[in-house]
């Protein structure tokens, strides 16, 4: 068990990290947002792909018709996902868009009150009232950035986007319990391919080594390799260390953002982050809003 932990933990922190360099890739592609998501859908395709033979996981066993329908769907929600945070890293920046991207816990939770009637309670309420408040600190002024356009706002209203949708496909998968997880990103990606097939240029193709290099990089390692190293975490770690370690991409995203680009979050923005990220993590591994005080109580005879 303790050996699982560790090479677990050492696969879920390897598939943060890398996350947490995808606006750098992005960026560096110097290609529109939608471009990328093409290529990142059609260079991870053929990674996972290879990832899907490689363990045996291709064939209709696994993927009935209503099965299919319902990771297309999913991947209809991942890349537009994918293209609404892209958009977003150039308007708000890498940091800013990452954080605020990470509100995906409680877009979950309001997806479960409106479709599943689920109940989220005052805990998860006063979690939600700090995440919001966070929010307000992030926008309220802009990160000291050279890259940032001029739509700062839209790009925070991009990353929250992106994180609704991001919820919508996390829900669709709880419905594909017991499909190989490289499986489901396969027909994801595969979806996104045919999608923006017809909105992409391909008689402008990227016209360097580097927007190439990145752009496979995008694809195999960010898409293929990441969705190994996470869901084979996933099934080795307990859910809590999972949400614990996943609060390593936003800290990794900002790193990179500072140290890529000279990206300086204001005080004001670097509470609202933590507030945020810290809101997230007391969602996803239950923590109550105030610590819980033991107190004493004396026994007869004492």
């Amino acid at each position: 068990m303790e050996t699982n932990n560790l090479r677990g933990g050492f696969e879920m922190t390897a598939a943060m990290l890398i996350s947490g360099t995808i606006g750098w890739f992005v960026l560096q592609s110097g290609e529109p947002a939608l471009q990328v998501v093409f290529w990142r859908c059609a260079f991870g395709a053929v990674a996972l792909l290879f990832i899907c033979k490689a363990f045996g996981v291709l064939g209709t066993r696994h993927l009935t018709p209503r099965i299919f329908l319902w990771a297309a769907l999913g991947g209809v929600a991942i890349v537009l996902n994918w293209a609404l945070l892209f958009a977003a890293f150039s308007r708000a920046s890498i940091s800013v868009a990452t954080v605020v991207y990470n509100t995906q816990p409680f877009m979950l939770t309001a997806i479960g009150m409106l479709a599943f009637g689920e109940r989220p309670g005052l805990r998860k309420l006063g979690w939600l009232a700090i995440a919001f408040a966070g929010v307000v600190m992030i926008i309220s002024t802009k990160p000291g950035s050279n890259y940032i356009g001029a739509d700062y706002g839209i790009g925070v209203a991009l990353a929250l986007g992106a994180a609704a949708l991001y919820a919508v496909a996390a829900a669709i998968t709880k419905k594909l319990k017991g499909v190989p997880p490289h499986l489901i990103a396969l027909v994801q990606v595969s979806v996104g391919v045919i999608m923006l097939a017809p909105f992409t240029s391909f008689a402008q193709l990227p016209q360097t080594t580097g927007a190439w290099a990145s752009l496979v990089a995008l694809g195999v390692i960010h898409t293929g390799v990441m969705y190994v190293l996470l869901y084979g975490a996933i099934q080795k770690l307990p859910t809590s260390m999972v949400a614990a370690l996943s609060y390593i991409y936003p800290i990794a995203a900002i790193l990179v953002d500072m140290v890529a680009f000279g990206t300086a979050l204001q005080p004001i923005q670097i509470a609202g982050s933590a507030a945020i990220i810290l809101a997230a993590a007391g969602v996803s591994m239950g923590w109550p809003l105030l610590p819980k005080f033991k107190q004493n109580v004396m026994q007869p005879g004492e």
